[in-house]
């Protein structure tokens, strides 16, 4: 049998942030999974934009000193979350995710393998052996901008919108993430990864629809019609410098 390695307190090899905004009824389960299927001594950065439903405070009670909860009254907003969470992570490798459970804990183990050899790795809906088990009419529009994101700017990713990456924390030294908008900021950074010429891989799993709690993204076809034309422009905007 091995023997266990055991960190200080402080020597987190493994920094997850999770950006959340009534998340009450998958927070923590979330946070549960993370640390049954983490291998490494890791760290939960928990960054709430005051929801009403009190997510943060479920997180504060736990009382764990891995898990601590930024819980933020004056700003919002996705990306800024996660700029937020990355800035004060003390981890080797950094993941974010859906805090909705839509993304498997259980691939944690294959990302940390897999950062060994790469710079950044890509929790990926639309490789070999990968799938999509959302409402329809949202992989429709997934797919969508993924094909435009993939001509526009290269074909070497194939899921430029994952929003479920692991990343080694000397990238941030070389690329900033872009603040603005919504999921447009992945985007943006794994062009940006591509084009530092970063090792980048991208590992499979099965993308489900959540199960409890309200989605952040309608299945209206007008909401869809709109996120993915926002998309489409910040896309433009990163290959030529296109003005929204």
């Amino acid at each position: 049998m091995e023997n266990k390695i055991e960190y200080n307190k402080t020597d987190f090899l493994l920094s997850v942030v999770l950006p959340t905004y009534n998340e009450a009824e998958n927070i923590i389960e979330l946070i549960e999974n993370i640390l049954k299927f983490s291998s490494i001594n890791t760290e939960i950065i928990v960054v709430d934009d005051n929801s009403p439903d009190k997510t943060w405070e479920l997180v504060d009670n736990l009382k764990k000193e891995n898990v601590r909860c930024i819980r933020r009254t004056t700003e919002r907003g996705l990306a800024s979350a996660l700029a937020r969470g990355i800035k004060e992570s003390k981890g080797d490798y950094i993941l974010w995710m859906d805090a909705d459970l839509c993304m498997p804990p259980e691939k944690i183990p294959e990302f940390i393998d897999t950062i060994k050899t790469n710079a950044v790795v890509i929790g990926s809906r639309y490789v070999k052996g990968a799938k999509d088990n959302r409402a329809l009419i949202r992989v429709i529009t997934s797919r969508m901008i993924n094909f435009f994101a993939n001509f526009v700017l290269n074909f070497k990713i194939k899921d430029y919108d994952s929003g479920f990456i692991m990343v080694k924390k000397e990238v941030f030294d070389n690329i900033s993430l872009n603040t603005s908008g919504y999921g447009e900021y992945c985007v943006k950074f794994l062009y940006d990864c591509t084009k530092k010429h970063f090792k980048i891989k991208e590992v499979p799993y099965y993308f489900t629809d959540r199960k409890k709690g309200q989605s952040k993204t309608t299945e209206h076809f007008y909401s869809l019609f709109t996120h993915g034309w926002k998309y489409g422009m910040a896309i433009l905007k990163i290959r030529f410098g296109f003005k929204n």
